[in-house]
């Protein structure tokens, strides 16, 4: 087991208008980890609060993200600019994005029922124009470009 960090006091940040990463905490030391979004993901706690599997959220040249949505928040009862403890280490996985993990990312972002609300040759698209993509970074611009799509559709 790869710990990313091991019981480290890291800050929960705000950064409005960043859809899903508008809560997120930086993860120290990981700009070395190489991988496409969806295939980075770990496990461990927040604030003793168990995480299964967490997509990282890949920057070139910079520490990965994860997103705190306010399941997470509520359950740790913490918001932006608080700090927790985090305990993460690194689920292997060579694999590209996969549809269910696009839906569970639009999930998140609160953005899944405009996006099942668009007709299915338009969804389809969206699936293909993200999933086609090579690098993570565009792969993550394009998620990022249709949750602020979709999130328009919401209001």
């Amino acid at each position: 087991m790869e710990y990313l960090v091991k019981d480290e006091i890291l800050k929960l940040k705000y950064e409005p208008g960043k859809g899903a990463w508008t809560y997120h905490i930086q993860i120290p030391n990981t700009k070395h980890i190489v991988g496409k979004w969806g295939t980075l993901k770990a496990a461990g706690t927040i604030d003793n609060y168990k995480i299964d599997s967490i997509n990282l959220f890949t920057i070139t040249g910079q520490d990965k993200l994860i997103s705190i949505n306010n399941k997470i928040r509520k359950a740790i009862n913490k918001g932006g600019g608080d700090t927790v403890t985090v305990t993460l280490y690194l689920l292997t996985s060579k694999e590209q994005i996969t549809e269910s993990e696009l839906l569970a990312t639009f999930k998140d972002a609160n953005v899944l029922k405009a996006f099942k609300q668009l007709p299915a040759d338009e969804r389809n698209e969206i699936i293909g124009k993200i999933t086609s993509l090579k690098s993570d970074d565009k792969q993550i611009k394009m998620i990022l470009k249709f949750i602020d799509q979709l999130s328009e559709n919401n209001d």
